[in-house]
């Protein structure tokens, strides 16, 4: 039985431990950045940047393209017309007769010849027809399937300089959205610590409430034993009972905001809305405090916040695309080199055979005359250029002006919470008193009620106030740009 009774207990004890995660405000931090989508989003715009900027470059390098194209044609292209095609394959034919009379001629001076004359006007004729015939053939083009193909390589020379600005915008770009990707992180952080202080608030305002609702329980129980003895009217047993259930509303309320702060707090970090967790410092009666030094350099500011940075790089950005506007209407040359091919060829009379040849040149392209266009444009892209240089100037101004108001509310929280401290003090005393009053019989029930208000005043402003000194100080850590996810921010 024994054995049965420590093995229910390890179970029990394990299965608590599993079905409530003890999270400390660092391992917050991590899931949040893990799982906000916000977050990744931005870190695909990072991965988009920099492949980018890898495009940009290639463009300093030649560009290699292969063509190919096959075309079938109806009909074939003729160099020689119907009648030319006749003439040719009847040569033999059209000069027999011119030979047979200069044959006789011959003969009649010579008649030793005439049987050669003959034979040799009965061959030539089938032969002159052959030949005639054979260049016909040879002017044959045979289109009707054509093949073609070419290997192009193009290396840009000078074009305006737009490659280098397109290149220097690339790698802006990428720095920008790394930029981005930093700001997003800090406002995950302080989301993510507001969310978890104010379960750390709402955790000890339960506490609260619930030592409240006991002192009343327990002065309702004393007032209704003075009743039942004459010392006490029913008149200060229902103030009493009023009391009593609104603390227990309170309570109420209480439990329902931390349930959904919890949820909030889960919804941050990625994890399910109903999921238990249990924070770190919820069983902490006084939260650690580290002292902040609000003396600051706004230098620090504008090197540290990734606005700051944004607005510096868009800046450089617009200043790059005045250039690419400017290049746009500025020489481009470009060195070129083809090596074609085609079916039929030409380069050995009209051949069914794939041959090629190879060329080099130059392409200049100058631009003469189009009614002012590029210099409109690059005036325009100047002003661009010069609104994100004043929108720089005004975020530095803000920024500076958000510091000081973060420093301020550091001192306000800071002297709020020693009054809050000074103000518990008293209200403990004076509940002290009240409450020996009240059992010695020398205080009424109504100044133990006010008592026990005050000092559920004060509890209650000191949780307050120090929660406000933790946030006042992640505040001034944001607006100066230390804000960071390694490191827990006391």
């Amino acid at each position: 039985m024994k054995k049965v009774f420590i093995l229910t207990i390890l179970l029990s004890a394990a299965f608590s431990s599993k079905a409530q995660n003890v999270l400390s405000l660092d391992s917050c931090r991590a899931l949040a950045l893990a799982n906000n989508k916000e977050l990744l989003i931005s870190n695909e715009k990072i991965n988009a940047a920099h492949y980018q900027r890898k495009a940009a470059f290639t463009n300093y390098l030649p560009n290699i393209s292969a063509t190919g194209a096959y075309m079938r044609n109806q009909k074939e292209f003729s160099l020689l017309n119907d009648a030319q095609k006749g003439a040719l394959s009847g040569l033999g034919n059209s000069i027999s007769g011119p030979l047979q009379q200069a044959g006789q001629v011959i003969a009649q001076i010579h008649p030793e010849l005439a049987p050669l004359i003959s034979q040799l006007g009965g061959e030539l004729v089938p032969t002159l027809n052959g030949v005639g015939e054979s260049l016909v053939d040879a002017f044959r083009t045979d289109t009707r399937n054509v093949y073609a193909g070419a290997i192009t390589l193009t290396q840009p020379l000078y074009m305006g300089g737009k490659i280098r600005a397109y290149n220097k915008i690339t790698r802006y770009a990428e720095e920008l959205a790394r930029q981005q990707h930093h700001s997003g992180m800090q406002e995950v952080i302080l989301s993510t610590d507001q969310a978890y202080w104010q379960v750390i608030s709402l955790v000890n305002k339960k506490k609260l409430a619930e030592g409240y609702l006991e002192l009343l329980q327990k002065l309702d129980s004393d007032v209704e034993k003075m009743i039942a003895e004459g010392v006490a009217t029913k008149a200060d047993g229902l103030s009493v009972r009023v009391k009593v259930n609104e603390a227990e509303m309170t309570l109420t309320k209480v439990e329902d905001g931390l349930s959904l702060s919890r949820m909030l707090l889960c919804q941050l970090c990625g994890l399910d809305l109903g999921t238990p967790i249990v924070l770190a410092d919820e069983q902490m009666e006084n939260l650690p405090l580290a002292e902040t030094n609000t003396q600051f350099d706004i230098n620090t500011a504008y090197a540290n916040r990734p606005e700051i940075h944004s607005l510096e790089l868009a800046t450089q950005i617009y200043k790059q695309k005045v250039n690419v506007t400017r290049a746009e209407h500025l020489p481009s040359v470009a060195l070129m080199g083809n090596y074609m091919v085609t079916n039929p060829s030409v380069f050995n009379s009209f051949e069914n055979k794939f041959k090629g040849m190879w060329n080099v040149g130059v392409m200049v392209q100058l631009p003469i005359w189009h009614w002012g266009e590029g210099m409109y444009k690059v005036k325009a892209a100047k002003a661009e250029a010069r609104i994100a240089q004043y929108q720089l100037q005004d975020a530095k101004e803000k920024i500076e002006l958000q510091v000081n108001q973060a420093a301020f509310k550091v001192h306000e929280a800071t002297k709020k919470l020693t009054m809050a401290e000074k103000n518990q003090e008293k209200a403990n005393e004076n509940l002290r008193y009240a409450t020996l009053g009240f059992e010695e019989g020398v205080i009424a029930t109504s100044n133990v009620l006010e008592a026990q208000t005050a000092w559920l005043s004060a509890q209650s402003e000191k949780i307050d106030a120090q929660i406000d000194v933790k946030l006042t100080e992640i505040y001034l850590k944001k607006s100066l740009g230390t804000l960071s996810e390694g490191r827990r921010e006391n």
